[in-house]
């Protein structure tokens, strides 16, 4: 039997979606009247993917494309995924604090770390509730 790789598991993987991402910022931002935000958005979002696809000799680049995973990457991930959403969380609290100061109403950080809140306790029950 033949295993099937998902393109998510691809060289191309990354590179692909950085384009398209570029193109759907390109065309939100035209919509919004900034064109010149959405070409620039898609000229460093298609140059990252183009970077990406390009540097493939590197361990990290592999890894990050998915084409070069195993455990020891896994893991890597894990770790930095966890320690980028501590840093998104103190920045959110931080400026919802700063707005608080002012005098504002603090939105819509306070809504922003409510959603984080409860993807946490979310993600937490579930892998308890699977064991």
């Amino acid at each position: 039997m033949t295993k099937v790789r998902s393109l998510a598991y691809t060289r191309w993987f990354l590179p692909v979606f950085s384009v398209g991402f570029g193109v759907v910022a390109l065309v939100t931002a035209w919509l919004g009247g900034q064109l010149a935000v959405g070409v620039i958005a898609l000229t460093v979002l298609a140059g990252f993917g183009l970077f990406v696809l390009l540097a493939g000799r590197s361990e990290t680049i592999r890894g990050l494309r998915g084409d070069g995973r195993d455990e020891r990457f896994a893991l890597i991930d894990l770790r930095a995924t966890a320690f980028a959403g501590l840093v998104v969380i103190v920045a959110l609290i931080v400026a919802w604090l700063v707005q608080i100061a002012e005098g504002h109403s603090g939105k819509p950080y306070d809504w922003l770390m409510a959603i984080g809140g409860l993807a946490y306790l979310l993600a937490i029950a579930l892998q308890r509730w699977r064991g």
